[in-house]
């Protein structure tokens, strides 16, 4: 698996990645359910669609809105078993690993800087998902 600084420094780096926010919906969701519930969903839907060696409809099994937590892993590339190869290292067609299915549904993926809600890339900071109850803070 990638160093995690070096992945986020290329996550940052990438148009298509750094595009996601955390929207209005999605940072409302995340307020009213709190981080553990999101990251027990996060770790529910790793297990369910990314974790098996052949993913039902991998390529289309993560949402591109609608949850926290399907923005998160777009944002992480994190969402479909070839963006886990191409970005983590993580090999296509074997089961995810105990260790690989942890990296996903980890605080360190609330800490990238594309997680930032929709109200804070305009300025306007009422949204701002990184003064939230310390989302942002890396366990």
């Amino acid at each position: 698996m990638r160093n995690l600084d070096d992945l986020f420094a290329a996550l940052a780096r990438s148009k298509f990645r750094s595009r996601f926010r955390l929207g209005a919906r999605e940072a409302a969701y995340l307020d009213s359910k709190g981080i553990e519930v999101v990251l027990g969903h996060a770790a529910d839907f790793v297990r369910d669609r990314l974790a098996p060696a052949q993913p039902h409809n991998d390529g289309r099994q993560t949402p591109m809105r609608g949850h926290p937590v399907f923005i998160a892993q777009h944002a992480t590339a994190t969402c479909r078993r070839p963006c886990l190869a191409k970005w983590h290292g993580i090999a296509v067609g074997q089961p995810l690993t105990a260790a690989e299915r942890a990296i996903a549904p980890s605080r360190r993926m609330w800490s990238a800087p594309a997680l930032r809600s929709a109200e804070e890339s305009v300025g306007r900071g009422a949204g701002n998902v990184a003064n939230r109850k310390g989302w942002w803070l890396i366990a």
